[in-house]
C-alpha cells in the first residue's frame, strides 16, 4: 500500500470538512456550489479508490497522530464500509451536480455558501460513521451530520419544512441520546470505546444486566435515526418538504448509514457475547420488518404528492433491508446488504427524475403532472425506468437485491413461503403506486396550459439518466455489490459464537 493510499480514511472525511469553511467564504454563490461540488467529487473518487483496494484484498486502518487503539482514534474501512462510503459520496456527487436549479429555485443567493458548507458537513459526518472505529466518535459524527442535515432540509423557500425538522429534531436527538446511553453503560462496564476492544471485553463482564440494558439503547436510538417502523414519523415530511436536491442527497444514503451502525453493533459487539441475542435480533425486527413493507406501500397508494409516495416507499424498503438482516445468515445479510446499494440507485434516480420534473411544472401532486410526458419525454421516461427498478423488473439493480432477498427466504423453511408472499405482494403494490404516477404524466388530462412547459436543463438531465443507466448497468453486472454484500454478510457473522 502506497503511503497516500495510507492516508485515504482520514481523507475521505476531512476533505469535506476542511472544505467546508472554504466555501462558506466564497460568496458569489457560482463558487461556492463549484467548491462544493469539487470537494464531493474528491470524496466520491476516495470512497472508489477504497473500494477498488478492498476488492483486491487491500486493508485500510488509519491511526490518528500515531496513537495505537484502544488508546488513540482509529480509523478503518474494510468491504462493508466501503460500500456504504461509495453509496453517500455517490448520492452527494449526483446531487450536487443535477442541483443547481433546484438549490437556486429554493435558496436565496446570499445564503447559499451557508447552505453549500452545511452540505458538506452532512456529507463529512456521514462519511465519518463508517469510517470511524470507536463508539464515541461514532456519536460526534452522527450529531455532525443530524445537526447539517436539520440545516439544508429547513433550508428551502418551502416552510412546511420548518415543522418538519422540527419533528425530526426531536426524534433523532432522541435517537442519539439513547445511542449514547448505551455506549455509556457499555464503558461503564468495560473501560472501552473502541468496537474492536469492547468485543473482546464484553464476555468477560460478569453482569450481563447492563449491556442488555446497553443493547436495548443502542438499538432503539439507532432505528429511530434510521427510520425503522413505527419509528418513522419523521421521514415522510423531512423529504416532502426539503429542497429536491437535498431530498435526491438524504433520501439514497442518510437512513442506510444508521442502518449500517445498527448492523455493525449488534453483529460485532452484541451478538457474539449475548446469548441468545441472535435470536432475540431476528423476533425483534422480522416482523416489525413485515409491518413496514405491508403498511408503508399500502400508505403510498393513496398518497398524491409523488415525494411523500416516494418517501413512504422508502420505509417499505427499508424493511426489505431489515428482513434480510434479521434472518441472521449469509443469504440474507447478502441480500439485506447489497439492498443498501440498489435502493440508493433506484431511489435516488427517482428523486432526480422528481427534481427535473419540479423545474417546469406547477407542483408536485399527482393532478399537476397530467400529460406532461408530451413536453418532458426524457425525464418521464427517466422515470418509468428507475421505477421498474424500485419495482425489481429483471435487467434492473433492484431485481438483484429482490431475487437474493427471497432465495435467502426460502431458506427459512415454510416461515419463508409465507415471507415470500409478502415481497410478491409488496412488489405488486409497488407496481400500483409507480403506475399511477406514470399514469398521470402519460395518459392524464392536463389541469393547465402545458405551453410553458418544457424538458428539464441538459446537466440535470444528463445525470439523472446517469443513475438511470446505473440502475441498468448494475442490473445486468452486479459483481462489484454484490462481492461486497457477501463480504460484508461473512464478515459479520463470523462474530457470532
Amino acid at each position: 500500500m502506497t503511503d497516500l493510499s495510507h492516508h485515504l480514511p482520514a481523507l475521505q472525511v476531512i476533505v469535506p470538512m476542511l472544505s467546508a469553511p472554504l466555501v462558506m467564504l466564497l460568496k458569489p454563490r457560482g463558487l461556492a456550489r463549484a467548491a462544493a461540488t469539487a470537494a464531493s467529487l474528491f470524496a466520491f473518487a476516495i470512497a472508489i479508490a477504497m473500494t477498488m483496494g478492498v476488492l483486491d484484498g487491500s486493508t485500510y486502518t488509519y491511526r490518528m497522530g500515531g496513537w495505537p487503539a484502544p488508546y488513540g482514534i482509529e480509523l478503518g474501512v474494510d468491504r462493508f464500509s466501503a460500500l456504504l462510503l461509495l453509496i453517500v459520496t455517490g448520492a452527494s456527487t449526483f446531487a450536487l451536480l443535477a442541483g443547481r436549479r433546484s438549490v437556486d429555485a429554493d435558496i436565496d443567493e446570499s445564503r447559499q455558501p451557508l447552505f453549500y458548507a452545511a452540505w458538506l458537513l452532512a456529507l463529512a459526518g456521514l462519511l465519518g460513521i463508517p469510517v470511524a472505529a470507536d463508539a464515541f466518535n461514532i456519536f460526534v459524527f452522527m450529531e455532525i451530520s443530524s445537526l447539517a442535515s436539520y440545516v439544508i432540509i429547513a433550508g428551502g423557500s418551502d416552510r412546511r419544512a420548518l415543522p418538519a425538522v422540527f419533528k425530526y429534531l426531536i426524534m433523532g436527538t432522541i435517537g442519539a441520546t439513547f445511542y449514547l446511553i448505551g455506549v455509556g453503560l457499555i464503558y461503564l462496564m468495560t473501560g472501552t470505546l473502541n468496537l474492536a476492544d469492547m468485543e473482546l471485553r464484553i464476555h468477560e463482564v460478569g453482569d450481563q444486566k447492563p449491556i442488555l440494558v446497553a443493547a436495548g439503547f443502542i438499538t432503539i436510538g439507532l432505528a429511530l435515526k434510521a427510520a425503522v417502523f413505527p419509528l418513522h414519523v419523521w421521514l415522510p415530511n423531512a423529504y416532502t418538504y426539503a429542497p429536491n436536491a437535498v431530498t435526491v442527497f438524504l433520501a439514497a444514503c442518510s437512513t442506510k448509514v444508521s442502518l449500517y451502525l445498527l448492523l455493525r453493533f449488534d453483529f460485532f459487539v452484541f451478538q457474539g457475547n449475548l446469548a441468545g441475542h441472535d435470536v432475540q435480533f431476528t423476533y425483534f425486527l422480522m416482523p416489525l420488518a413485515v409491518l413496514a413493507i405491508l403498511i408503508a406501500s399500502g400508505v403510498a397508494l393513496f398518497e398524491q404528492n409523488i415525494k411523500r409516495l416516494l418517501a413512504y416507499s422508502s420505509i417499505a424498503q427499508i424493511g426489505y433491508i431489515l428482513l434480510g438482516a434479521s434472518f441472521v445468515t449469509v443469504a440474507g445479510l447478502t441480500a439485506s446488504t447489497v439492498h443498501f446499494f440498489n435502493h440508493a440507485l433506484a431511489k435516488g434516480a427517482l428523486f432526480l427524475a422528481v427534481s427535473c420534473l419540479a423545474t417546469s411544472c406547477v407542483g408536485l401532486r399527482l393532478s399537476d403532472l397530467g400529460g406532461v410526458a408530451k413536453r418532458m419525454p426524457w425525464t418521464a421516461a427517466a422515470f418509468v425506468v428507475a421505477g421498474f427498478s424500485l419495482i425489481g423488473i429483471p435487467g434492473t439493480a433492484g431485481f438483484i437485491s429482490k431475487w437474493y432477498l427471497i432465495t435467502a427466504a426460502l431458506e427459512q423453511g415454510s416461515l419463508g413461503i409465507a415471507l415470500v408472499a409478502v415481497l410478491v405482494i409488496s412488489s405488486l403494490m409497488a407496481v400500483v403506486y409507480i403506475w399511477r404516477i406514470v399514469e398521470a404524466i402519460y395518459f392524464a388530462e392536463p389541469s393547465s396550459d402545458l405551453s410553458a412547459v418544457g424538458e428539464a436543463p441538459f446537466m440535470m438531465l444528463a445525470v439523472t439518466w446517469a443513475a438511470v443507466l446505473a440502475n441498468l448497468y448494475f442490473g445486468l453486472a452486479p459483481d462489484v455489490p454484490v462481492t461486497l454484500a457477501t463480504s460484508a454478510a461473512e464478515t459479520l457473522l463470523e462474530h457470532l459464537p
